[in-house]
């Protein structure tokens, strides 16, 4: 069994013992293809429960990691109230990180760098050891985070327009990975400090002349964004030292052709106020 097989256990179990109805072989390589070739594809289970939905997404890793490289952390994803509403969901949505998709601070990336490119302001939290999965509270969670880093998620929703994006979809595509540009790592040296900062801190997106694109604080992430790590590993993802968290959305999904040819994000209330910028070139 595989990483991603393994970390989704609980999640897998209980979908085999559901009789969760996967996508397809012929489904998931035309989705892999379409992804590759970065045009609208069709969405994977739109009928699907979520048990389906999960059992998707750990058959669509295996594909993707030929394309991707490893898989080296966990996403959660519609986990503030207004990206919820937007997606029709109730609650937040766990995917996966891959190795190639992730790119250093200043990254240069092509405006239409999918099917149907967004990005966002996010955050990236480095897991230090496995304890981590016995964590109960944010500041248990906290004890085993080793770093955060500043991070510009450029997801890619995948799927035409005609298609059904919601908690399901975006389950079983893994919550739309494709790209993503990493800051600095900020290492935790006092965790309960860092945990007051993570929820009171002010992010703030620019393009690239320095207009607001948008304006959130850390709390508008389930309070915390540490506790999107307590969500994901309620859902049965098994975290290990090293693993990457994005925290999901902090204010809203952007679309590139509205930045100005970049952006950057500025979270004031982090140790040093860190920015991170990525450039859209045409």
């Amino acid at each position: 069994m595989n990483r991603f097989l393994a970390s989704l256990g609980i999640s897998i179990l209980c979908a085999a013992s559901a009789g969760a109805e996967c996508a397809s072989d012929a489904a998931i390589a035309a989705f892999v293809a379409d992804f590759e070739a970065k045009v609208p594809t069709q969405a994977l289970v739109p009928d699907g429960t979520m048990e389906d939905a999960r059992c998707t997404q750990a058959k669509l890793s295996e594909a993707m990691q030929s394309k991707l490289g490893p898989i080296v952390g966990y996403k959660a994803g519609l986990t503030s109230a207004p990206v919820q509403a937007r997606f029709g969901a109730t609650e937040p949505v766990g995917g996966v990180l891959y190795e190639k998709m992730l790119l250093e601070d200043g990254a240069e990336v092509p405006m239409a760098f999918g099917a149907r490119p967004l990005f966002e302001a996010d955050l990236l939290l480095v897991i230090n050891d496995s304890q981590v999965n016995e964590a109960q509270t944010p500041e248990e969670v906290m004890a085993h985070v080793s770093a955060v880093r500043p991070f510009i998620e450029l997801p890619d929703l995948t799927v035409a327009e005609d298609q059904p994006i919601n908690g399901v979809t975006l389950t079983a595509m893994g919550v739309a990975p494709r790209l993503g540009v990493m800051g600095a790592e900020i290492p935790v040296e006092d965790p309960a400090a860092m945990l007051d900062a993570l929820a009171g801190m002010q992010v703030t997106v620019r393009d690239a002349k320095g207009a607001v694109m948008a304006e959130a604080s850390g709390a508008s992430v389930l309070g915390n964004p540490v506790n999107s790590v307590l969500w994901l590993m309620s859902k049965g993802y098994v975290l290990k030292a090293g693993d990457l968290i994005s925290v999901g959305s902090i204010g809203p999904l952007l679309p590139p052709a509205k930045a100005q040819g970049g952006a950057s994000v500025t979270y004031v209330g982090l140790p040093g106020d860190p920015t991170v910028s990525v450039v859209f070139t045409p």
